[in-house]
Formats: structure tokens, sequence, C-alpha cells
């Protein structure tokens, strides 16, 4: 494989992007739509996991793959506009290309949603791989020559490290910075605008 540039990967929900208003409002259609209570205050306190997982809370498993869909198709006319970037998301897509770098975005979300909450905030990623999670997304930084991932999730520290890549843990998702160093991040931040400041002494090292 041809040695890739020094590449940067990034997950996409509670790291880059702040989801939780466009999720509680998917969701929130879904279960009118529907007529099952879905606790939308219960879901965005735990994103991350793959989408059928959540909806196991609230749905029978047969029915799982078509609300799935139907979930899917809500999302753009829901979620986009009322999702905004994390502080700091911006500064380090800049501070990684300032160094001649490419950005990559790894998520277990649908690829053409997360594109759209890109798209919308001036985000623009090298690469964007959809439907990853855990140890998996260590499959696509291994890929595109990912050596650094991102995330606000333990399942990112375990996709960093599937990679052998370095696992930077953000506090800004919904687990705790105690439990991202306990999980073995190499590095915690309380957000993303610590980020460019990292990333110059990691690369002066």
């Amino acid at each position: 494989m041809i040695a890739a540039p020094f590449t940067v990967g990034f997950d996409l929900d509670m790291t880059l992007i702040d989801s939780r208003p466009g999720v509680h409002a998917v969701m929130t259609e879904l279960s009118r739509e529907t007529g099952v209570y879905i606790d939308a205050d219960a879901v965005v306190s735990r994103l991350g996991p793959p989408l059928d997982e959540e909806l196991a809370y609230w749905f029978r498993p047969e029915e799982i793959p078509a609300v799935a869909d139907r979930y899917r198709a809500l999302y753009p006319g829901y979620a986009i506009k009322p999702t905004p970037a994390m502080p700091g998301a911006a500064e380090s897509f800049a501070a990684i290309r300032a160094v001649g770098g490419r950005v990559l975005v790894v998520t277990a979300k649908y690829a053409p949603n997360a594109a759209q909450h890109l798209e919308h905030l001036d985000l623009a990623p090298d690469i964007l791989v959809g439907w990853h999670w855990g140890p998996k997304k260590g499959e696509a930084l291994l890929e595109h020559g990912a050596t650094v991932y991102v995330g606000d999730h333990i399942a990112d520290i375990h996709g960093a490290r599937a990679a052998q890549a370095v696992a930077v843990a953000v506090a800004t998702g919904p687990v705790s910075a105690a439990d991202l160093e306990a999980a073995g991040a190499d590095v915690v931040l309380p957000d993303l605008l610590g980020f460019p400041a990292w990333l110059a002494g990691y690369l002066a090292a």
C-alpha cells in the first residue's frame, strides 16, 4: 500500500458536531409517526453507538430495519439545521491542513447524512467513512493511513487501538474525562479547542 500523507481521523457525533438537538428532533418525530414511546432525552444522553442499538430500546427486533430506514429518511429534514459544530472543529481541521495533513471522518452514522452535516457546517474532510463503529473504525484508519484518531467515546479509543493510532479523546460526549482516561486514551482534552496546540506539540516531539 502506498504510504499516505499525515492523516488525522475524527469521530462525528459529539466530537465534531453536537448532534443532540437534531437527533432529539428526529426521534420525537419518529415517535409521533410510529405511536411508540421514545424518550428522546435518554437517546441523546448516550449518543455514539449505531442507530440499531438505540432503536432496540424501543422497538421489537423485527421492526428495527424498517424503523431505521424511516429514521434515516426523516433525518435530513429534522436534524441538519439545528445541529451546530463543536467549538474548535474548524480550527482543528485548519491546524491539520496547515501542516499538509489530511482530515478523515469515520463515524457510525449513515454516510449521506453525515455528509450533509459536514457540508452544512462548512467542515470539509478529505475522506468520509460511515457505518463504522468500535474496532471496525480501525479498518478505515488503517486503510487511509491515519495515525491519530479523535473521538468522544470509549469505542473510539478501541477504534484507534485497532489501528495502532494515537487515541485522542475529547470529553464532549456521554463519557467523562476520567472514564476516557481509564479506557486507555493517550490524551484527554476538554474539547477540540485544545487540539491545535496538542497537535503542534505532538508533531514537534
